[in-house]
C-alpha cells in the first residue's frame, strides 16, 4: 500500500498594519508608479510581533482547517530566514504556544524556497512512515532586517506567515513529485551579511543586504523552469494537465516570465504579490490559502509550484489537492492590532539606519 501526504489543513497570518507605496515615498526616493511598474507590488504588511507569533497564528488556523488538535501533530517544521533568535528555534516556540508536548520541531532555512523544501522532506517522512501528521509553516518578519535607506530592496518585502497540515493518506494526493536544488556559485547575489561570522562588538547598526536584482532574475527563471521540467518529466504530466500555477511571489515580471516559459496561461496563474510583497518562505502557503478561499483551487485540482531563494535555492513541485476545500473549523484567527501604523513601525528603523550610514561615512 502506497502512502501519500495529503494536505488537510491550511491557514495564514497577515499583520494588520499595511504599508502602501505612497507611504514608502514619504521617506524614500520612489513613487507608487515606480514600484508597481517594476514589481507589481502595491502594499505590504508590517508586523509588531516576532516571527514565532506570526507562525503560531498561521499554525492554529491550519490545525482548525484540518479539524486537529495540537497534540495530534508529531512533527513541526518552520521555514524562516528571520528567526526571533538563533537558539532556540522558532519551531519550539510554536510547539510551546500551541500546547504540543511531544512533536519533533526544527527550523529550515532555504530562504524563499523554505516552504517547498519543507513539503519535500515532510512528504518523504510521511511516505516512509517516520511521521503521520506534520505541520509545516513559512513565517517571516523581513521588515526588521531590511536596510530602509535602500530603495531597490526596501520596497520588495513584507511580513506574514502561512501553514499547512500534511497527513498520511491512501489517497493519491499531496506533493506527487518535487525537485529541489541549489545554485551555490551564486549564493552571494542574495545575502544578508549578519550571523555568527559577524563582528557583534563592531556592529554599528547596519546589516548589509546584498541584492543583485538582474542576476537573481536570470538565475531564478532558469532554475525554476528547469525544476518544473523535471517534475513534469517525473510524473508524465503536461501543462494541459495543470489547473493552476502557484509560484513564489517575488516579482510580478518574474511570475509572468515563468508562466510564459512553462506555457501556463495567465488565467491559471495565482498572483497576490500586489497585496503582500515578497514574504519569502510565507509566500507559497499564503498564496495556497487564498487560492483555496477564493475557489481558485477546486477539489482534485493539479497544481504546479516553483520557488527560488537565497543560496540560491530553487525547486518545483506538482501537488494534487484532495476533495475538501472548506475548513472543518473556522480558520480565520488574526493578530490583534496594537494601534501602530506601518509608518510608526518603519520610520524609526529608517532613521536609525540612515544615522548609522552617516556616522560610518564620517569615520
Amino acid at each position: 500500500m502506497k502512502i501519500y501526504a495529503e494536505i488537510t489543513g491550511w491557514g495564514k497570518c497577515l499583520p494588520p498594519a499595511v504599508m502602501i507605496n505612497d507611504d514608502l515615498a514619504t521617506f524614500l526616493e520612489t513613487s507608487d508608479e515606480w514600484i508597481r511598474t517594476r514589481t507589481g507590488i502595491e502594499e505590504r504588511r508590517v508586523s509588531e510581533v516576532g516571527t514565532s507569533k506570526l507562525a503560531t497564528v498561521a499554525a492554529r488556523n491550519a490545525l482548525a482547517a484540518a479539524g486537529l488538535e495540537a497534540e495530534d501533530i508529531d512533527l513541526i517544521i518552520v521555514g524562516t530566514c528571520t528567526p526571533d533568535e538563533i537558539i532556540p528555534n522558532v519551531a519550539s516556540a510554536v510547539q510551546r504556544d500551541l500546547g504540543n508536548k511531544t512533536a519533533a520541531a526544527f527550523d529550515l532555512n532555504a530562504a524563499c524556497s523554505s516552504f517547498l523544501y519543507g513539503m519535500h522532506y515532510a512528504t518523504q517522512a510521511i511516505r516512509t512512515g517516520a511521521h503521520k501528521k506534520v505541520l509545516i509553516i513559512g513565517a517571516e518578519r523581513l521588515t526588521r532586517i531590511l536596510d530602509w535607506t535602500k530603495r531597490e530592496s526596501a520596497v520588495l518585502f513584507g511580513d506574514g506567515a502561512g501553514a499547512m497540515v500534511l497527513e498520511a493518506s491512501e489517497n493519491e494526493t499531496g506533493l506527487l513529485a518535487s525537485h529541489v536544488t541549489c545554485d551555490a556559485d551564486a549564493r552571494d547575489v542574495l545575502a544578508l551579511e549578519f550571523g555568527m561570522s559577524f563582528d557583534r562588538f563592531g556592529f554599528d547598526g547596519i546589516m548589509p543586504f546584498n541584492f543583485v536584482g538582474q542576476e537573481i532574475f536570470k538565475r531564478a527563471v532558469k532554475g525554476m523552469n528547469t525544476a518544473v521540467e523535471k517534475v513534469f518529466e517525473e510524473t508524465g504530466l503536461t501543462t494541459d494537465d495543470i489547473d493552476s500555477l502557484i509560484p513564489h511571489q517575488a516579482n510580478k515580471r518574474l511570475i509572468d516570465y515563468l508562466a510564459k516559459m512553462c506555457k501556463v496561461p495567465e488565467e491559471k496563474t495565482v498572483i497576490n504579490i500586489q497585496k503582500y510583497g515578497n514574504t519569502s518562505s510565507a509566500t507559497l502557503p499564503i498564496a495556497f490559502c487564498e487560492a483555496v478561499e477564493q475557489g481558485i483551487v477546486k477539489p482534485g485540482d493539479t497544481i504546479v509550484s516553483a520557488v527560488f531563494g537565497g543560496g540560491l535555492t530553487c525547486g518545483a513541485g506538482i501537488i494534487k489537492w484532495g476533495q475538501r476545500v472548506t475548513p472543518i473549523r473556522d480558520n480565520n484567527e488574526q493578530l490583534p492590532s496594537q494601534g501602530k501604523s506601518a509608518l510608526d513601525l518603519i520610520l524609526p528603523l529608517h532613521e536609525g539606519t540612515k544615522a548609522a550610514w552617516e556616522k560610518r561615512g564620517d569615520e
